[in-house]
C-alpha cells in the first residue's frame, strides 16, 4: 500500500529566510491513488505582520489569526508530523512549501523533511505538458476540475484541487476494478446485451479441426478434476 499526502500552505510572504512564516497548512491523505477521506487542517498565528500582497492572495489577515495556535503548539507541529508519518508529500511548486515547513520545523528543533520525500506536481506537469502553462488553475481547467469554490488561494481548497490534479497526472483516478455484481444486479439476474439467438445459426458445415494434442487434453482434464471439480462448466459441455 502506497500512502501519500497532498499538501498546501499559505504564508505571510515569499521567503522563510527573510522571516516569513506559515499561516495555514492543509493535508489530504491518499492511499494507492485513492483519497481516503482523512485530512489535516490548521490556521497558524505567525506572530508577525502579513505582507499586503500575500493577504490579497489568500485573504487571511493577522487579526483573523490572533487566537490561533503557534506552529510550536502540539496541536499544530506534533499533530502535523503525526498525520504525515513517513508518507511522501505531494505539493505544487514543492520547494516553496518544503522551504516554509522545514524552516518552521527547524525553529522548534525538529528535523526537516528530506527532499527525497517530496513530489512536485508542477514538475510532473512540465514533463507531461512541456511548454504549457502549468499553474494549479491551468491544470484544473485542462483536466476539467471545477474551480467554482475557489475565491481565494486557501490551503484547504487548494489541497483538494491539488489531490484531483495529482491523480489525473498519475492516471490513478479510477478505483480498482470490482467485477463482483452488485446486490441490485444479482436481484435482476444475468443481463444480456445484444445477445444473439442461438437458433439463428445452424451447425458448422465442416467442424473445426481440433488444435489440442492428446497430452494437452489430458493435462486439462487433470486440472479440472483437481482444481475445479464439479464446479467446472466444462463438465456440462459436450466433449
Amino acid at each position: 500500500m502506497t500512502r501519500e499526502i497532498c499538501l498546501d500552505t499559505e504564508t505571510t510572504g515569499l521567503d522563510p529566510k527573510t522571516g516569513h512564516r506559515l499561516v495555514e497548512i492543509a493535508c489530504i491523505e491518499i492511499e494507492d491513488f485513492i483519497p481516503t477521506g482523512r485530512s489535516f487542517h490548521r490556521y497558524i498565528n505567525p506572530d508577525r505582520d502579513i505582507d499586503p500582497e500575500a493577504e490579497k492572495v489568500h485573504g487571511i489577515s493577522r487579526k483573523m489569526l490572533a487566537d490561533k495556535p503557534r506552529f510550536a503548539d502540539p496541536d499544530v507541529a506534533a499533530a502535523f508530523l503525526d498525520f504525515i508519518g513517513e508518507a511522501n508529500l505531494v505539493a505544487h511548486n514543492a520547494p516553496f512549501d518544503r522551504g516554509f515547513i522545514n524552516a518552521e520545523l527547524l525553529k522548534i528543533g525538529k528535523a526537516p523533511i528530506p527532499d527525497s520525500r517530496w513530489t512536485c506536481t508542477y514538475d510532473l506537469a512540465k514533463s507531461r505538458f512541456p511548454g504549457a502553462y502549468n499553474s494549479l488553475d491551468a491544470l484544473c481547467k485542462r483536466f476539467k476540475i471545477s474551480l467554482a469554490e475557489r475565491e481565494k488561494h486557501g490551503a484547504l481548497i487548494d489541497t483538494r484541487l491539488l489531490s484531483m490534479v495529482y491523480l489525473e497526472l498519475r492516471g490513478g483516478k479510477e478505483r480498482a476494478l470490482d467485477l463482483a455484481p452488485s446486490s441490485a444486479e444479482q436481484d435482476r439476474g444475468p443481463v444480456r446485451i445484444n445477445a444473439p439467438d442461438a437458433r439463428a445459426y445452424g451447425p458448422r458445415p465442416k467442424p473445426l479441426t481440433p488444435r489440442l494434442s492428446a497430452a494437452e487434453l489430458e493435462t486439462h482434464a487433470a486440472f479440472i478434476a483437481k482444481q475445479l471439480k464439479d464446479k467446472a462448466i466444462w463438465n456440462s459441455l459436450d466433449s
